[in-house]
């Protein structure tokens, strides 16, 4: 309460302060490279390796994410969430997709750069798996809802890449990886216990979205984007 009189506590302040915390409690160094386009409306789509994804770029950018329902109930992570007015989505159930699209679309159109990782689950930090294409088709209602020409989706690489300083192989990679069934404060003590990771976010330039693209072919297109800047992090990992 105390904070939220203060204006530390508002949705442009806390969240991001909270994310800094945690990358420096983590031992997280991150190395960002280019920035996120000043034009609006905005969709960022994203690998994505860890529940640490979402501190690591809320900790360099002012954006508003698209998260997995689960997170909601999360302790303190879920409070923020909501306060930085986080969309969960339900990927097990189809039928709510629409109203899903919709909502992030409507954001969009609001001014909200918003980010969703489009693989939709966690990988092990060596590969990346197909971009879904269904959240894409918020781009074609943002256009709809806010009478604007195009909407900016811009491609964004997250990359784990050393620890101590020393370049992380394919093998050291999925340390940092939260996948699957793996419980998370297991999780969590090994970052506390080992420290001393390296992540670098590289922010692509974006492609335009018009009343005539496809959203399947715009995953695609993307996904290729945040592939090239991923590879080239992994292969020359910057101090």
């Amino acid at each position: 309460i105390v904070l939220m009189k203060t204006g530390i506590g508002s949705e442009a302040v806390l969240p991001r302060l909270w994310h800094r915390l945690v990358t420096r409690i983590l031992g997280f160094r991150l190395h960002v490279h280019g920035k996120p386009t000043e034009g609006r409306p905005l969709l960022i789509a994203a690998n994505h390796i860890s529940w640490t994804d979402i501190m690591v770029i809320g900790a360099v950018a002012d954006v508003h994410f698209v998260a997995k329902s689960e997170m909601g109930g999360w302790p303190i992570i879920g409070k923020l969430s909501r306060l930085q007015r986080t969309i969960y989505v339900d990927r097990d159930r189809r039928r709510k997709s629409g109203q899903q699209v919709s909502e992030i679309g409507q954001r969009l159109s609001e001014g909200d750069a918003m980010v969703f990782f489009a693989e939709g689950s966690t990988s092990d930090g060596n590969i990346m798996q197909p971009f879904k294409s269904t959240l894409f088709g918020a781009a074609q209602i943002a256009l709809r809802e806010s009478g604007t020409e195009q909407v900016l989706v811009q491609p964004v690489a997250i990359a784990y890449t050393r620890l101590h300083g020393m370049p992380m192989g394919r093998y050291q990679r999925p340390h940092a990886a939260w996948i699957g069934d793996r419980e998370l404060v297991p999780h969590i003590m090994q970052l506390l216990a080992d420290g001393g990771v390296d992540v670098e976010v590289h922010f692509g330039e974006p492609v335009a979205f018009t009343p005539g693209s496809n959203r399947k072919e715009l995953a695609a297109a993307i996904r290729g984007k945040v592939r090239d800047m991923m590879v080239t992090a992994l292969r020359n990992p910057k101090r």
